[in-house]
């Protein structure tokens, strides 16, 4: 032991640790002044690998490096597969409303389809035997990808009428996140595997310095069937989702809304799909079969809406911020979990102050506690922002929901989080119309009903210790 601290005790020794940290100290500062935007984001990340070199470093490394971008510059989106899109007329709107268009037109680079036709299907109970029939009917193929995937009551379902269609000779392709259907030993997907369907795991490796699941994550919830009809929202595959007995307490059910899809708007769920697809195996899905002619069959107008950590970053933001800015009436938002950057919260007080009525439903209570505490947290800063937030009760209301003024809307499955924002690779779909936009009221209409309104004055009067622990939770919003 004596020994030991002689040499750490050494001139040689102290020089080359003083060395190391200088070194160190210099590469990260480098990579955090050419990457970061975020002035004060920069400087924190400075100051703590100056100040701690070592364990500043490692966290840094783990949490820092925008790897989301790098490895998301390495997926190399195979658009020779992709179809085009014909063009569409716009539609009969508002002139804000066909302003947002606009501007949605030159942020998602996909095209406005008209002739779509969209039926709300309230929780597993509705969306589960429409998805099962489709996988049952299917005669050619069907691409399903979904965030969670459990080998429950329901999750079997969903395992054996994929089975039953391979055996039929129906081409099926699943993609599960590496990470929301287990990391470890994921069972449904081993379950799959053995009876045949083709499954594979979005960004899963064992290697450690590999892990993307620290930051990147398949958020995705899409179901094609023979290329023609969709499903597309919020609900992973679990039997939390159902009202029925399943021997889950009140407080571990789950309630959502999901959209089943059909017309042209169909072609860029696939495509969404087919390229998360081909990143992951490198197969193609370019055959005929997964791309056929698409009639319209409805008065919707719909866009999809791919973001991630990729060529995708910031879309979301960005039309989400479009639509605040140019909301003349009411702007209406449900979502599980909602912490807004500056930005967005920045775009909310301004609607506020033009006079728009805001609408914000959350649950009561989610399924993270750190996350309600965040939450709490944020919502404290909303004194000056007039919007009336109303929390729904149990069971949690994962349901993800807004609509601007009576015509448009935005569905899908992106949580109002930085995780959905900047990490989590989602699909959403903005529709233009006042049918539809009217049923997606409704929806919230009934929410709202139920629930209780809450107010950032019930926050500030909170006890002390609760304001401090949430406000410290809320310090983790980036990594939420």
């Amino acid at each position: 032991m004596s020994s030991l601290s002689s040499l750490l005790s050494s001139p040689l020794v102290e020089g080359t640790l003083a060395v190391a940290y200088v070194l160190l100290s210099l590469t990260v500062t480098i990579d955090v002044l050419l990457k970061k935007s975020d002035v004060r984001g920069a400087l924190g990340w400075i100051g703590l690998v100056w100040l701690a070199p070592i364990t500043g470093s490692i966290l840094y490394f783990l949490f820092g490096i925008n790897r989301v971008t790098r490895r998301a510059l390495m997926l190399g989106r195979r658009d020779d597969f992709r179809q085009s899109l014909p063009p569409n007329t716009a539609p009969h709107t508002l002139p804000n409303i066909a302003l947002l268009s606009d501007i949605s037109d030159r942020v998602t680079q996909n095209p406005l389809t008209d002739g779509n036709a969209l039926d709300i299907l309230r929780g597993g109970d509705e969306a589960y035997p429409a998805m099962l029939a489709a996988i049952r009917g299917a005669s050619h193929c069907v691409a399903l990808a979904s965030y969670i995937f459990r080998d429950d009551a329901a999750g079997r379902a969903f395992a054996e009428a994929l089975a039953d269609a391979v055996r039929r000779g129906v081409d099926v392709r699943v993609l599960l996140d590496g990470l929301g259907a287990g990391y470890i030993y994921p069972a449904i997907f081993n379950r799959m595997r053995r009876s045949g369907v083709r499954a594979e795991r979005f960004l899963h490796t064992w290697l450690p310095w590999r892990m993307p699941f620290l930051n990147m994550r398949n958020h995705r919830k899409i179901l094609v069937v023979d290329g023609a009809l969709a499903f597309v929202g919020g609900i992973n595959i679990g039997a939390e989702n159902l009202s029925a007995p399943s021997g889950l307490p009140p407080s571990l059910k789950v309630q959502d809304v999901h959209f089943k899809v059909a017309g042209p708007a169909v072609r860029v769920a696939m495509d969404a799909f087919a390229s998360d697809w081909s990143f992951t195996t490198g197969e193609n899905l370019d055959g005929a079969i997964w791309w056929p002619a698409l009639e319209k069959t409805g008065n919707v107008f719909a866009r999809g809406l791919r973001s991630g950590p990729d060529a995708d970053i910031y879309r979301l933001e960005l039309l989400l911020g479009a639509a605040i800015t140019l909301a003349q009436k009411r702007i209406r938002i449900v979502t599980p979990y909602f912490l807004p950057d500056a930005r967005l919260q920045f775009a909310l007080l301004q609607a506020c102050l033009r006079g728009v009525e805001v609408e914000i439903v959350l649950p009561g209570r989610s399924d993270q506690r750190v996350m309600d505490w965040a939450m709490r947290g944020h919502l404290r800063f909303f004194r000056h922002i007039k919007a009336a937030i109303t929390a729904t009760p149990e069971p949690f209301d994962h349901s993800k929901l807004c609509t601007v003024d009576g015509e448009w809307a935005l569905i899908g499955s992106s949580n109002w989080d930085a995780r959905s924002f900047r990490l989590n690779f989602e699909f959403d779909l903005e529709c233009t119309g006042r049918d539809l936009t009217a049923r997606i009221d409704a929806v919230i209409d009934d929410k709202i009903a139920r629930g209780t309104r809450l107010t950032p004055d019930m926050l500030a009067a909170e006890p002390v210790w609760l304001r401090l622990r949430n406000a410290a939770a809320r310090l983790l919003m980036p990594y939420l």
